[in-house]
């Protein structure tokens, strides 16, 4: 077991969803997947995150991860309870990682 990831703060704009984390989850080039099947045989943490997202929210549409920032695209855009179900697949990501 690992310790949470804390949300530093997170914005929404549009379709658009970004969280600023508290520690770094990849490396300055970032990482970027559109779809399931892209995360499939990667192992870095990025694929993970991106994994955990897109399996828990099908209107998630793409995930981009550079360093300790975490954009979500998500089709329909973000309500609260979408919003906070992110934030708490990417908070808990590192306890079942």
């Amino acid at each position: 077991m690992g310790q949470k990831i804390e949300i530093a703060s997170s914005i929404t704009i549009g379709d658009v969803a970004v969280f600023d984390t508290d520690r770094t989850l990849s490396g300055q080039d970032g990482e970027r997947y559109r779809s399931l099947d892209e995360t499939e045989g990667r192992t870095t943490y990025p694929a993970g995150v991106a994994r955990a997202l897109m399996s828990g929210d099908e209107a998630v549409q793409s995930v981009y991860i550079t360093s300790n920032v975490v954009t979500i695209e998500r089709r329909g855009g973000w309500d609260e309870e979408s919003l906070n179900e992110a934030g708490r697949l990417i908070s808990d990501f590192f306890l079942f990682y």
